[in-house]
């Protein structure tokens, strides 16, 4: 929902959801409902997330997933003057986004935020958002900590079972056309 003059919308919820090929180029599916839901934002291994993947074979089959959500842009007919940006607060492990066929962004890193300007290509309604996860857990190179797709057949010891897909907050937020994105200090020497 959207507090009326906050100026951001969250965008947790049902999403469709399903494991995409095994090949990483492998296209969108661009305007297809997909097999399953989700709520986002919690891991696809997790019980909360009505998907609830508990077993190693089937957190395999979810390494490479779409997640799919429709919506309509709280701001359209504003005017110009204004951007909105498209946030999020984790994708565990490597996250491509696409807004209405236009690929937004990458972002790579499973602990950490990130966010697109969405901007140039939300249209006023049926606007579709398709994000792009992959996460080998403990299977990759990439750092996982103790996260060990093993664990979810084998709990205990010091392993955990993983944390794959969106499982932070998405929200979009409407910011004037100039607007701060970070600060730098630089310390005088």
């Amino acid at each position: 929902g959207r507090l009326p003059d906050d100026g951001w919308m969250s965008r947790n919820g049902l999403w469709e959801i399903e494991p995409a090929p095994a090949a990483p180029d492998a296209p969108p599916p661009f305007g297809a409902t997909l097999a399953s839901e989700i709520l986002v934002p919690f891991p696809i291994e997790s019980c909360l997330s009505g998907l609830g993947v508990n077993t190693t074979d089937g957190a395999r089959a979810f390494q490479r997933a779409w997640y799919r959500t429709l919506f309509d842009d709280p701001w359209a007919g504003d005017g110009d003057g204004h951007a909105t940006l498209l946030h999020f607060g984790a994708v565990d492990w490597n996250a491509s986004v696409w807004l209405n066929g236009a690929l937004l962004g990458t972002h790579v890193g499973g602990f950490d935020g990130f966010d697109l300007d969405a901007s140039a290509a939300l249209v006023a309604s049926g606007n579709e958002l398709l994000v792009g996860v992959f996460d080998p857990s403990d299977e990759g190179a990439q750092p996982n900590g103790k996260q060990r797709i093993s664990a979810i057949d084998s709990p205990g010891g010091d392993t955990y079972t993983p944390s794959s897909g969106i499982w932070q907050t998405v929200w979009l937020e409407d910011v004037p056309a100039a607007y701060v994105s970070g600060l730098v200090l630089d310390q005088a020497s």
